[in-house]
C-alpha cells in the first residue's frame, strides 16, 4: 500500500511540475516495458532460489505489480495537470 500512495504522490508531483498535458499514453508504454524487464529480472532471480514454479509465479506477479503501479501513477499525473490548471490561472 505505501508503494501504490508514493506512486501516486510522485504522480501527481510529475504532473503538476512538468508544464503541459502529460503523454499518458507514452508513460503506459514504458511502464509495460519496465514491468516485463523486471518481471523477467526477478524471475530468473527466483528460478534459481525456488524452481520453475517460482519462476512464472514471480515474473507474472512482478509484471502485475508494475502495471499497477504505472496506472497510479497516470491517475497521478492527471489530478496534477488538473491542479496546475487551477493553481496557475
Amino acid at each position: 500500500m505505501i508503494l501504490e500512495i508514493l506512486a501516486f504522490i510522485i504522480g501527481v508531483v510529475y504532473g503538476y511540475v512538468k508544464p503541459g498535458k502529460e503523454k499518458r499514453w507514452e508513460l503506459f508504454k514504458k511502464g509495460v516495458v519496465y514491468g516485463v524487464i523486471l518481471g523477467i529480472l526477478f524471475g530468473i532471480i527466483e528460478f534459481f532460489v525456488g524452481g520453475l514454479f517460482t519462476f512464472v509465479a514471480g515474473t507474472i506477479g512482478m509484471f502485475i505489480g508494475v502495471i499497477i503501479l504505472v496506472l497510479v501513477f497516470i491517475i497521478g499525473t492527471f489530478i496534477g495537470d488538473l491542479l496546475e490548471v487551477a493553481i496557475k490561472k
